[in-house]
C-alpha cells in the first residue's frame, strides 16, 4: 500500500499539467486514509512515504501530522495536512488550507481545522498551559508570489478537533495593541532566507530580526534579515522575548 502512495505522490507533485495535480491529491488522500484504517497503523512509520511528505511528531507523541504542498500553478501553492491521533480506531483530522483567505491581522486569528493557515510544519514543541497541552507549530508558508511567512502557530486539540491560535506570546498585537497575539508571524522578501527555529544551546526559539530595504514597515515583501537575531524563551506559561 505504501508503494501505491509513493506512485500517486510522484504524480501529484510532478504531473505535467498543474491542473491535473488536485485530482492526484484526492487519490492520494483516499489511499492514505485507507492505509491509516488498517490495524495498528499508528505504529507504522511509513519509512518510504516520509521521503515524499512531512510526517512530524511532537516530543510527547500526542499525535502525528501528515503534511505536504502542491504547486497548482507557477505562482500558487496549496497546503495539505491531516492529524492522526494515537487511538485504536482511526481518529483523523483533515486540515483545510485557508492561508490565502485570512485577514491582514493573521496574528490575531483563532482558526480551526476547516480554516487552517496552511504551511509546511517543520517542528512541534508541546507545553502544558492551564492543565492542557498547547503545541507550538513551526510553519513555513510560501503561497504568496511576493513574500514568504514563517509562523509560530499554537494548537490545542479539543473534543471538537484542533484549534489554532492562543495567547501564549508575551507580545501585543499590532492590529489590537491592547491584546496579546494568538500567533507570531515573520514575513519577508520572496528571494531571501530568514531563519526561525529552536536553538537547544540557547534553550530558545531564535529568529532573524527583519528590516525593510526601502524603510517602509508596511511593505513586508521588502523585509530582509538585518544580521541580528531575537529569541523567545518559555517563561511562566508564555513565550517571552
Amino acid at each position: 500500500m505504501e508503494d501505491s502512495l509513493m506512485v500517486t505522490a510522484d504524480s501529484m507533485y510532478n504531473a505535467f499539467l498543474p491542473d491535473d495535480r488536485p485530482a492526484y491529491v484526492r487519490r492520494f488522500v483516499r489511499q492514505l486514509v485507507s492505509a491509516l484504517k488498517t490495524d495498528n497503523s499508528w505504529k507504522y512509520e511509513f519509512p518510504k512515504l516520509k521521503e515524499e511528505i512531512n510526517i512530524t511528531y511532537p516530543e510527547d507523541n500526542g499525535f502525528r501530522l501528515f503534511n505536504w504542498v502542491i504547486a497548482t500553478s507557477t505562482n500558487t501553492r496549496r497546503y495539505y495536512g491531516a492529524i492522526q491521533m494515537p487511538s485504536e480506531e482511526l481518529k483523523l483530522y483533515p486540515l483545510v488550507d485557508y492561508s490565502m483567505g485570512v485577514s491582514k491581522c493573521l496574528e490575531d486569528e483563532v482558526m480551526t481545522s476547516q480554516r487552517w493557515f496552511g504551511g509546511l510544519i517543520y517542528r512541534i514543541i508541546p507545553h502544558e498551559v492551564d492543565g492542557e497541552t498547547v503545541y507550538t507549530l513551526f510553519t513555513m508558508n510560501s503561497a504568496s508570489p511576493m513574500s514568504n511567512k514563517k509562523v509560530l502557530d499554537p494548537m490545542r486539540i479539543t473534543d471538537d478537533g484542533p484549534i489554532f491560535g492562543a495567547q501564549i506570546f508575551e507580545l501585543n498585537s499590532s492590529c489590537n495593541p491592547e491584546k496579546l497575539i494568538n500567533r507570531f508571524v515573520i514575513e519577508y522578501k520572496k528571494d531571501v532566507q530568514a531563519s526561525m527555529n529552536w536553538d537547544a544551546e540557547y534553550n530558545a526559539i531564535v529568529f532573524d530580526r527583519l528590516v525593510s530595504q526601502v524603510n517602509d514597515p508596511n511593505r513586508k515583501y521588502t523585509y530582509v534579515p538585518s544580521g541580528q537575531y531575537d529569541g523567545f524563551k518559555w517563561k511562566g506559561g508564555k513565550w517571552t522575548l
